[in-house]
């Protein structure tokens, strides 16, 4: 299992915009659970998903106005 971290920006405290709230969305729409936090989100994947997952939110988020996403990718079963 692979832990992936991302934020979207433009950030504004408890105020996600469509950049964020579509970008996630996706990502659920795909069978994923996303936590979220106050200053990112997470999941847990799949090695086999990790690009997937990746492309999905991405474009999700760049599509509707994100002008920055970072993302982090870690194992977590180790």
């Amino acid at each position: 299992m692979f832990r992936l971290e991302f934020t979207i920006e433009p950030f504004v405290e408890g105020q996600p915009g469509r950049h964020v709230t579509a970008a996630i969305d996706a990502v659920v729409a795909h069978g994923v659970r996303v936590e979220i936090g106050p200053f990112g989100s997470s999941c847990l994947l799949d090695e086999g998903r990790v690009g997937e997952i990746v492309g999905i939110l991405t474009t999700a988020a760049v599509g509707n106005g994100a002008t920055h996403v970072s993302l982090n990718v870690e194992r977590a079963d180790a």
